[in-house]
């Protein structure tokens, strides 16, 4: 038998909820042994359900599964079935996590099981509308559909199952009014519909509800005013409002005094207003939820006087004013602190000193200044980004007991060297000091920790000398930026051994040297930025092959690269010869420290013609390639036609010649293509006006000649994208429509210098370790701001 367990998430904490009173209610069921066989219609229906679904054989993770079933044993005894130790009745069905893949049918065997009191068709696969007929299984005490793909309303036949008690639809595509699905269940103890699409109305006149411990509504289109009578109910432990419409201010005037509750979620929705002190007569209160609101007013002081909190999240709110922890218990349990994304000022009181348990603080874009007390160098996740923090407090005597496991603090006022207090850090995994004035070399006493480091992100500050050899040991780090700085000579060859790398950045520095062909041998390599360095010679070196099996991203611009490519160079570019690419881990990694640290987002503005286009999470499809500003030569490779999941290419400022390769026209996905200033020939083919997702295209400044094709594709492009090409015609209509009078030849050289805001600038946004708050992982180079 299979115990299922279930993770929630509150902005970015995993919680998990395992179903201790489900397993003490099936442990009760099989308290005697069966001490009666199991009745033929009841193995008939079991039979009928089996052949209804005859995949069920094979199943993707579950305990359970449908082998057992056949007439020549006691179905009594089948997998997932438990019988009534006296009448033989079937009282328990767990197909949870078998693959039925199905809509369930109004007849059933199910339904003849009448005497069921408890039903898991969890991940099961299903899909359609949920059958009238439950509402034949009027002894229903649990009833489980939850992760499945069943949709439109629940049948008010639900409504006659008033024994139920635990009722799970979460993750459907569920639709309705809640009033009228469930207006009779009233004796239910476990509600749990999140994430479907429940119609935007109220929860009224919950009060009736007067067994409810767990509700959990979150991710649907509720709306309407806080819903001040679910709070009367005295046994209510867990609720769980988020990811609504609700409105108004938060109000417990009418709460219970008896209230048990220990977890309350009203995250992601428009309450507004300040928090009220009532709250804190909810004794038991663990864990407060408020992120993502409009709640304003000052500081809530009161709320770190009640010692049973443990996590408190109001990021992303509109408070104001100082933080003031008023008089703070050390006994307090506070483990979890998020305050981002506010308004407040000052600096951190020292009084955070006292929360002892303190493992994760988030002040990240709260306008906060001064130093960082010393104090909070024990916590195990320290996220400090955005902020006018300019240096650190007495720190020694808590470096003995640290157990720092992931440190922000990107975007600061922070000057001077490396802090080498860092380097004691031996559980270290995510270290962003990027964007601050941090000055001097990159310590070697790096080393000490690079074996354990996820994520090193150092970019933009004023670092100079070499990046020094600490990666002998980093077989565990994904991400290495080090972007923007003064770094010079060459890259170390021990990055080679960090062979889980996805990400790496060392855009803008003066490193010198041929292209570090190694990178080929990186297995997992999904982003690799060298743009605005002084690497040389070409891609291809010594006719030794270079496999970017899972390259996604490529930026090499803006370097003295030169040579020819062969034609089959990009055959073996696995990941963007598929239209389907994996899931790629660095879209979505998750740093497990005590808590979820993940996942990256990442985004990516393009600029043309002074116009920016932003993708504000790239998606696992994106591919891209810039070898602009170099000095390559010879023909573009035929083979770059086999990357079809290519969105972006950028070819230009170069000395390619011959013709535009005729397989770009397979680039079914390529949505911007830039092949200008080059010495490109012959015709534009006409078949790349079919590429339907094509928005920007610029041929200017080659020796192409013939008519310019007539496909939409091309006639919406602006009439710059065509210039100085002397044997191209068909421009004046282009230039007609976007009102740009069509340049004569002697007129050339006066429009070339504005011609610098029209070249396709790659401009990439941050990637982000956590929702909403963004650690300047850079993709990109940032040439104009508008």
């Amino acid at each position: 038998m299979m115990i299922r367990s279930q993770s929630y998430s509150f902005s970015g904490i995993v919680v998990t909820l395992n179903f201790f009173f489900l397993f003490s209610f099936f442990l009760h069921t099989l308290a005697s042994p069966t001490l009666h066989r199991c009745r033929h219609d009841q193995r008939d229906a079991l039979l009928e359900i089996k052949h209804e679904f005859p995949g069920t054989d094979m199943y993707v993770w579950s305990d359970n599964d449908m082998k057992s079933w056949n007439k020549s044993s006691d179905c009594c005894s089948w997998e997932a079935v438990t019988c009534d130790a006296k009448s033989g009745q079937v009282i328990s069905l767990d197909l949870s996590g078998v693959t039925l893949n199905k809509t369930l049918k109004p007849n059933s065997g199910l339904f003849k099981l009448q005497f069921l009191q408890n039903l898991s068709l969890s991940s099961c696969h299903l899909h359609g509308e949920i059958p009238s007929s439950f509402g034949n299984l009027s002894h229903l005490t649990m009833l489980d559909l939850s992760f499945n793909r069943l949709v439109d309303q629940v049948p008010s036949s639900f409504g006659n199952m008033t024994k139920l008690r635990y009722l799970l639809l979460d993750e459907n595509k569920l639709s309705g009014k809640f009033s009228v699905s469930f207006a009779n269940l009233t004796k239910l103890i476990h509600l749990d519909i999140s994430n479907n699409y429940f119609e935007p109305e109220g929860l009224h006149d919950m009060s009736r509800f007067h067994n409810l411990e767990l509700l959990i509504v979150s991710g649907n289109l509720f709306s309407g005013l806080f819903p001040t009578s679910l709070f009367t109910i005295p046994s209510l432990g867990w609720v769980d409002l988020g990811g609504n419409n609700f409105t108004g201010s938060i109000d417990f005037r009418n709460m219970s005094v008896s209230s048990r509750l220990q977890i309350l979620s009203l995250a992601d929705n428009k309450f507004d207003g300040p928090i009220p002190e009532s709250i804190s007569k909810f004794l038991n209160l663990e864990e407060l939820h408020l992120r993502n609101n409009s709640v304003s007013g000052p500081f809530p002081t009161f709320l770190f006087t009640m010692p049973s909190l443990q996590l408190v999240n109001l990021a992303r709110n509109q408070f104001k004013g100082p933080i003031d922890f008023g008089n703070t218990s050390s006994s307090s349990n506070l483990s979890v602190l998020n305050l981002a994304d506010n308004n407040f000022d000052g600096q951190i009181p020292e009084s955070i000193s006292k929360f002892l348990k303190l493992r994760k603080l988030d002040l990240s874009n709260t306008k906060l200044e001064g130093k960082v007390p010393g104090c909070l160098l024990r916590i195990r996740s320290l996220k400090l980004s955005h902020n006018s923090f300019s240096g650190f407090g007495k720190s020694s005597e808590v470096l003995d007991q640290a157990k720092m496991g992931e440190f922000r603090l990107d975007s600061n006022s922070f000057r001077g060297p490396f802090p080498h207090w860092i380097c004691e850090f031996r559980s270290l995994q995510i270290l962003d000091l990027s964007n601050n004035s941090f000055n001097g070399s990159i310590p070697q006493c790096l080393r000490n920790i690079t074996y354990v480091l996820q994520v090193l992100n150092l970019g933009n500050n004023n670092f100079s000398g070499i990046l020094p050899d600490v990666f002998v040991n980093a077989t565990n780090l994904n991400a290495l930026d080090v972007s923007r700085n003064r770094l010079e000579g060459k890259l170390p060859k021990t990055l080679i051994n960090c062979m889980y790398m996805e990400f790496l950045n060392v855009e803008g520095n003066k490193f010198k040297d041929k292209f570090p062909s190694w990178f080929g041998s990186m297995p997992f390599l999904n982003v690799l930025i060298l743009r605005s360095n002084q690497f040389y010679g070409p891609l291809y070196q010594d006719h030794v092959y270079i496999e970017f099996q899972y390259l996604k991203v490529i930026d090499v611009s803006h370097n003295d690269l030169s040579g020819a490519f062969p034609t089959f160079y990009f055959s073996n570019w696995f990941e963007m010869t598929t239209l389907n690419p994996r899931y790629d881990t660095y879209m979505e990694y998750r740093f497990m420290y005590g808590y979820q640290y993940g996942p990256y987002s990442i985004s990516m503005e393009i600029m043309h013609k002074g116009v920016d286009t932003e993708f504000e999470k790239i998606r696992k499809d994106f591919t891209s390639i810039d070898f602009s500003r170099n000095k390559f030569y010879g023909k573009i490779p035929e083979s770059i036609g086999l990357l079809k999941g290519l969105r972006f290419l950028n070819l230009s400022s170069n000395a390619f010649t011959s013709n535009i390769p005729q397989s770009l026209a397979n680039l079914t996905n390529l949505e911007v293509l830039d092949l200008s200033q080059n010495q490109l020939s012959g015709q534009i083919p006409r078949d790349l006006g079919e590429l339907s997702f094509m928005s920007t295209m610029n041929f200017a400044h080659n020796n192409l000649e013939g008519p310019i094709p007539r496909g939409t594709q091309f006639q919406s492009q602006n009439c710059s994208s065509f210039m100085d090409n002397p044997k191209l015609y068909g421009l004046d209509d282009i230039c007609r429509k976007t009102h740009v009078p069509n340049p004569r030849p002697q007129e050339v050289e006066e429009v070339s210098e504005p011609e610098e805001e029209q070249v396709i600038n790659w401009i990439a946004a941050a990637i982000a370790y956590g929702p909403g708050v963004f650690c300047g992982l850079v993709i990109g180079h940032y040439l104009h701001f508008t």
